[in-house]
C-alpha cells in the first residue's frame, strides 16, 4: 500500500509573513502536498468562539482527524493532531513524563499521538526544547516502539538537529526518510533540520522531500512510502 506522509509544525496557523491567523493558507499548503496522513504540531483546540484548528482543517480537506492536547496555554488547548484520508482503528494521546526542572528554561508538557491503522502504527509528537525533556521524549517513543507489532511511522518537530546524540536510540531502530535532506527551520533562509519522518525498516521509502512552501515558521516535510 502506497501512502504519502506529511509532518508540519503549523504554529497555530499563523502566517509567517504577515503574522495573522490564516487557516485557509495552511489548508492550501497541505493540498499542494497532497498527503494521505498528516501530523501537525502547535495546533489550537477549541476556545471561545474559535474552532478546533485540527477539526477546521480536516473538514476543509475532507479528512478524519484527532487532536491530542498537551497543555492549556492562556486558556487555549494546545497540542498535536493527526489528519488522515484513511480511517484509524484506534487513536490515543500518551503523555511524555515531565522532567524535574533544573533551570528557568522553557519547559512545557508534551505528548505523543498514537494512531493505529490496518498494518500501520503512526506516532506524532513535538519534543521539548530542554535536553532532559528531549531525553524523556525519546525514551517514551522507544518504550512505545517495543510494544508495537506493525510497521511504524514516527514524525514531528523534534527540536533537535540530526547529529544530536539524544536521537541515537531512535536512529538505532527506525530509518530517517531524509537523512541528508534540506533544512526545515525557519521557513525562509532555513538553517537547520528539526522536523522528521522516520519509518521502520520493513517500510519502503519511495520519495522524501522538503517542499519550499512558506506558510508557517517551519517548512513541511513529506515522504511517500510503500507498505508491503
Amino acid at each position: 500500500m502506497k501512502i504519502k506522509l506529511m509532518t508540519f509544525n503549523i504554529q497555530h496557523c499563523r502566517d509567517y509573513i504577515n503574522r495573522n491567523i490564516d487557516v485557509d493558507l495552511f489548508v492550501n499548503t497541505i493540498k499542494k502536498c497532497n498527503p494521505d496522513i498528516i501530523g501537525l504540531n502547535e495546533v489550537y483546540g477549541e476556545y471561545e468562539n474559535n474552532k478546533n484548528q485540527a477539526k477546521e482543517i480536516a473538514e476543509k480537506l475532507g479528512f478524519k482527524y484527532y487532536f491530542g492536547q498537551a497543555i492549556t496555554w492562556k486558556g487555549i488547548p494546545f497540542g498535536n493532531a493527526i489528519l488522515s484520508k484513511i480511517n484509524f482503528e484506534s487513536v490515543e494521546t500518551i503523555k511524555i513524563p515531565d522532567p524535574i526542572k533544573t533551570s528557568d528554561g522553557p519547559y512545557e508538557s508534551r505528548c505523543i499521538i498514537k494512531a493505529s491503522f490496518p498494518n500501520l502504527t503512526v506516532l506524532i509528537s513535538h519534543f521539548g526544547l530542554m535536553p532532559d525533556e528531549q531525553e524523556n521524549a525519546v525514551a517514551t517513543v522507544i518504550d512505545l516502539i517495543k510494544n508495537i507489532n506493525t510497521p511504524i511511522v514516527l514524525m514531528g518537530d523534534f527540536n533537535m538537529e540530526s547529529d544530536n546524540p539524544t536521537l541515537n536510540p531512535i536512529n538505532n531502530v527506525l530509518i530517517d526518510t531524509l537523512p541528508n535532506g534540506d533544512y526545515t527551520y525557519p521557513s525562509i533562509d532555513s538553517v537547520k533540520k528539526i522536523d522528521y519522518i522516520y519509518v521502520s525498516e520493513e517500510i519502503e521509502i519511495l520519495e522524501a522531500q522538503i517542499p519550499k512552501l512558506v506558510a508557517s515558521d517551519h517548512l513541511p516535510h513529506t515522504a511517500t512510502i510503500n507498505i508491503k
